[in-house]
């Protein structure tokens, strides 16, 4: 099989193609071989993909992912690959098999740590994660030697290494301390449709918060109705019922990120639902949806315990 290293490489488009892994690198490649008109199967050994995200955005890229022809089979990992000539029978631990000329795995990467001899430094080793371990400050162990960036594994994104670099030049040549704060990371993954989020789920939230009302909307954009595309938008606020504070913001379709980037100001700032609504709608948009949406879909109250 191979990874998203060998995939830049390939001498031809497969006409069918295994891909085993649901979470950013499995979607956007899933996505872009579908898009070039090959046969995609995507296997994922949880109950959906995308883990880690809002449950309505979960179900809600898996069905347009499906709407789109892409075959996702989920609850069952990759057993054995057999090849034959140029094409490979991928037998899965559902007892199934899939047939195909290409098979890849982006199941996930670990840091690349081994033979740094940090041993020998003493510099330790996260062992819930297997990244450097490191302080708010991105100071390992040993106090003269930083990490950061996906060595850490603590958000392996690039503007998240970016900034944990800024941070660390300030902090020790700039002498201004400063700590990275993790707590809302905006991040998009480039699947068709495209997601972009930022802050709580919902789940998140209701575990944190005594009062959570939830914002969503779920619909066909002007531009799917105009071209008689059956492809429809997420859009989703989860809001602190209590102080009404947008706690986080998701959204699948076209443009997500870049919507996303925005939001995410307004969710640092610690921007209430409130000031969401006396904001001027943008129309016509998708978008503009964010500041009309005037009523909670759901509200949940959390019992105090006795």
């Amino acid at each position: 099989m191979i990874s998203s290293n060998e995939v830049f490489h390939l001498p031809e488009l497969p006409k069918r193609i295994v891909i085993q892994g649901g979470g950013y690198i499995a979607l956007e490649f899933a996505c872009i071989f579908a898009g070039f008109g090959s046969d995609v199967t995507l296997v994922y050994r949880r109950d959906n993909v995308l883990r880690g995200f809002d449950e309505d955005v979960r179900a809600h890229v898996r069905a347009e992912m499906e709407k789109e022809g892409i075959n996702i089979l989920t609850g069952c990992i990759v057993n054995r690959i057999d090849k034959h000539g140029k094409e490979f029978t991928t037998h899965l631990s559902n007892g199934s098999s899939v047939a195909s000329e290409q098979v890849m795995f982006a199941i996930g990467r670990h840091p690349n740590v081994a033979n740094l001899g940090l041993e020998k430094t003493g510099v330790a080793i996260n062992p819930k994660n297997g990244g450097i371990a490191v302080d708010a400050w991105s100071k390992t162990s040993v106090p003269n030697i930083y990490a950061i960036g996906d060595v850490t594994h603590r958000h392996n994104l690039t503007p998240v290494a970016i900034r944990e670099g800024h941070a660390f030049a300030d902090t020790v040549f700039g002498k201004r301390p400063v700590a990275v704060d993790h707590a809302t990371i905006p991040t998009a993954v480039f699947s068709q449709p495209e997601v972009g989020t930022v802050g709580l789920t919902e789940t998140q939230a209701r575990a944190q918060f005594s009062h959570v009302d939830i914002y969503k909307a779920d619909f066909r954009p002007i531009k799917s109705t105009m071209s008689g595309r059956d492809t429809r938008v997420l859009m989703k606020l989860v809001v602190d019922g209590t102080t009404g504070r947008v706690l986080g913001c998701h959204i699948v379709g076209d443009t997500a990120a870049e919507i996303v980037q925005a939001v995410a100001i307004a969710v640092k700032m610690k921007a209430t639902k409130a000031d969401f609504d006396a904001t001027f709608a943008l129309h016509p948009t998708a978008a503009e949806e964010l500041v009309t949406m005037r009523t909670p879909t759901a509200r949940y109250v959390r019992e105090a315990a006795e």
